[in-house]
């Protein structure tokens, strides 16, 4: 559906303001497709997050420094959710023993279960993105990467 039909404004300053409503909107409606997917595994998206790293790091440790470096939303409170995950039984955290002022954050066996289970959600072939073509993909790739330059 067309950005116009989607927040019933037909007029727009410019394409380029267009284009930022645009995405400001498709990004708020991916998000919230994304986390209705996740409602049933009774995760939130940085929480998915969080556990998609620490299963990329696996089965060596991840601090918290570094779960904020490659978290997608930087403003998340990344200490706030390893303590939700952890009394999900989802990650444990131990001090590092080579510095004690760094915990170490591992996943658990039921986290890297629960992201099998949702393996299948990942790539957000479920949120519409599936409705490009394979070069269409790679354009909105590159023209996203090019915004951000």
């Amino acid at each position: 559906m067309k950005i116009e039909d989607e927040i019933k404004q037909t007029a727009f300053k410019t394409e380029y303001h267009k284009a930022y409503i645009n995405m400001l909107y498709t990004s708020n409606w991916l998000v919230q497709e994304q986390s209705n997917l996740f409602k049933p595994f009774g995760v939130t998206l940085p929480q998915y997050n969080v556990l998609r790293i620490l299963r990329g790091q696996h089965p060596k440790p991840a601090t918290v420094s570094l779960l904020i470096e490659r978290m997608l939303d930087k403003t998340s409170n990344a200490s706030r959710i390893v303590d939700k995950l952890e009394v999900k039984g989802l990650v444990t955290r131990k001090q590092c023993p080579n510095d004690r002022r760094t915990v170490d954050v591992l996943i658990t066996d039921k986290g890297l279960a629960l992201l099998k289970q949702m393996d299948d959600l990942d790539g957000g072939s479920k949120t519409g993105i599936r409705n490009l073509t394979e070069q269409e993909t790679a354009e909105l790739n590159r023209l996203l990467d090019k915004i951000r330059d």
